[in-house]
């Protein structure tokens, strides 16, 4: 057995975390459904006035109308995502219309311009003055859908202003905490520089959301953090963000429950021993940073080799036999599945990865972070459709690798609306440029060329013309050295102005100038490499140990040591929101932690935020 102990410079407290566990074990049901974009972010259906084909509100929300039986039809072919069936419906309105029926219909048209990705369109009819007289139902409704479309095309500070003065209109409606949930999303998805500048803005309500938002960005310091959301709630006794606090936030009111000892397991030795130590190393710099600043100095650290112990199990009890109240670890899916499935886990646990498997419930939590990719691409869908993409190419390995990230990107991008023009699979790097080929349909164009070259007995100039039904390329591939032969593969295939969006896994974490030919792809990739927590990564290179070769997973360090450190934040189960490294951190019912990433893309060779 391998250890060591970083010890504390007080004499610890006992843990009171047990009923923090029961709490996490709880968190079973569902937040409210609120939006098939994302299910953390406000259904536009939500509120009153609108209804989406499976909600029966519609009559005893909107006011009468005449053509109350074509704005059902209408409706409910929106909700198919039919906007040609909602365009021959709403084609039949015949002038003249009262203010209602005016505003309703530019609503429905609003609705449909989005489904077909014209935006433009979208924006500006929703932007023009509502006619004199418009019902309020009819107002909040054609508002909530602003914001949603504000929101997807990646505008999260009008998104969040759109928001609040919803939230002051329907401030006692049954979706009104879903709402304050997505502006507190939108709010944390900005970055901290673009909040000091709106607190100047003279909505008292929505300066006073900003200033709580620029304050959960600010403060890393936990005692400050205390005190300053402590002032901020007695500046702010009834604004609807004060009771309970967003995020979870209220958790960090109260002196924290010190932790008599943490055990961090990794498989420090063997094979997955690269890994283990860029884990361990982030972590670390995570741990000591909290120290220097007077944050941590109750808690005493425990390092075991799960390799060295015989697994994650024998490892577990080992730290339990040793006094430790919480574990971080064990690193692997199959270690992840063997505790969760112990028949007994006294003390609490932040697992590393994510089993394969639903893990039954126990006694206390075991809560499952990971680097999945599949939180990728719900995001990378979220970004291609709110630019206005409807249709899409996927470019693909074969494998069981390439299988698993299609299926997710199709379920993804179907809840949204979206649909494939065709998906092209590559098995090798010698099938890179046949594949794109005949995925753009240019042996079609090319004998076209012949034919006409035949039947005039001459030879004419001729330039291949691609397959025009797709408006974005998804980029699926598993390593930088795939896509930086495929991307330029696209444009000399005519498709250079096709919006392109990958996965990280293009991205190696370390700049490399061959990057250049990644230039204009979109991604989805950790906060880490774009200017967050620039110290930490300083302290990881200056130890000198090699694992920041390994980036990622120091990140993923780094945010196990923040989850550690905020676990009773996780109470508040849905509502809990933090700033990582690796993304902005929520959790799932299942208890597992959920990473929106941050978008980004590569300009000159650089990754840079979006």
């Amino acid at each position: 057995m391998r250890g060591y102990q970083h010890a504390p410079r007080r004499r610890p407290q006992p843990l009171l975390i047990l009923g923090l566990c029961a709490a996490l074990a709880a968190c079973s049901s569902p937040p409210p459904r609120v939006g098939d974009a994302d299910p953390r972010d406000l259904d536009p259906a939500a509120l009153p006035g609108e209804q989406p084909a499976e909600h029966p509100r519609f009559s005893q929300q909107l006011p009468p109308s005449a053509h109350s039986a074509l704005f059902r039809r209408a409706e409910a072919a929106l909700g198919e995502f039919d906007w040609m069936r909602a365009e021959m419906e709403l084609a039949a309105l015949e002038e003249p219309l009262s203010a209602n029926d005016h505003a309703y219909r530019r609503y429905l048209d609003a609705r449909t311009a989005w489904l077909k990705g014209d935006t433009e369109a979208a924006d500006n009819l929703l932007a023009a003055p509502l006619p004199t007289g418009t019902a309020p139902a009819l107002a909040i409704m054609t508002a909530n859908f602003q914001r949603y479309v504000r929101q997807m095309s990646g505008d999260y500070l009008a998104s969040a202003r759109h928001g609040s003065q919803l939230l002051e209109q329907v401030p006692d409606h049954p979706h009104a905490g879903a709402l304050k949930r997505s502006i507190w999303r939108d709010l944390e998805r900005l970055p901290a520089a673009s909040l000091t500048p709106a607190t100047d803005a003279g909505d008292t309500q929505w300066r006073a959301w900003l200033e709580l938002a620029a304050i959960s960005a600010r403060d890393a310091d936990s005692d400050k953090l205390r005190d300053d959301l402590q002032q901020w709630r007695e500046r702010h006794p009834d604004h609807p963000a004060a009771n309970p606090l967003p995020g979870g936030l209220d958790a960090l009111l109260a002196p924290p429950a010190p932790n008599d000892k943490v055990a961090l397991m990794l498989p420090l030795s063997g094979r997955l021993a690269p890994a283990a130590r860029a884990v361990r190393d982030g972590y670390l710099a995570a741990y000591y940073a909290a120290r220097s600043a007077g944050d941590d100095d109750e808690r005493e650290l425990l390092v075991l080799d799960t390799h060295a112990t015989g697994g994650a199990l024998a490892s577990y009890r080992d730290a339990v036999q040793r006094g430790a109240t919480m574990v971080v670890g064990p690193l692997s899916k199959q270690s992840v599945a063997e505790l969760g499935n112990a028949p007994e886990r006294p003390v609490p646990v932040l697992a590393l990865n994510r089993a394969e498997q639903p893990l039954p419930p126990a006694a206390t939590a075991l809560v499952q972070m990971s680097l999945a990719p599949d939180d990728e691409i719900e995001t990378l869908a979220r970004l291609a459709y709110g630019r206005g993409a409807r249709r899409a190419l996927m470019v693909r390995p074969a494998g069981e690798w390439g299988d698993k990230m299609e299926t997710a990107l199709r379920e993804h991008w179907g809840a949204l609306g979206g649909g494939f023009a065709t998906t092209a699979t590559y098995a090798s790097a010698e099938a890179y440029s046949d594949t794109i080929q005949q995925a753009f349909n240019l042996g079609a164009s090319l004998q076209r060329a012949r034919d006409v070259r035949s039947m005039l007995a001459t030879n004419i100039e001729y330039t291949a013309r691609r397959r025009q039904d797709f408006d974005a390329i998804f980029l699926l591939s598993s390593s930088p050295e795939e896509a930086r032969s495929i991307k330029p593969l696209l444009a000399f295939h005519y498709a250079g102005a096709v919006p392109v969006y990958a996965t990280s896994s293009i991205y190696s974490g370390i700049p490399d100038h061959r990057d250049r030919d990644l230039n204009g792809i979109i991604l989805a990739d950790l906060p880490w490499f774009l200017g967050t927590s620039p110290r930490l990564r300083v302290a990881i290179t200056a130890g000198d140990t090699g694992s920041d070769s390994y980036a990622r997973l120091n990140a993923l360090g780094a945010d196990a040591y923040l989850l550690q450190s905020r676990f009773g934040q996780l109470r508040a189960g849905p509502d809990a929101l933090l700033r990582g490294n690796t993304g902005l951190l929520s959790m799932d019912p299942q208890l597992r932690i959920v990473r929106e990433p941050q978008p980004a893309t590569f300009d000159g060779g650089e990754l840079k935020p979006l």
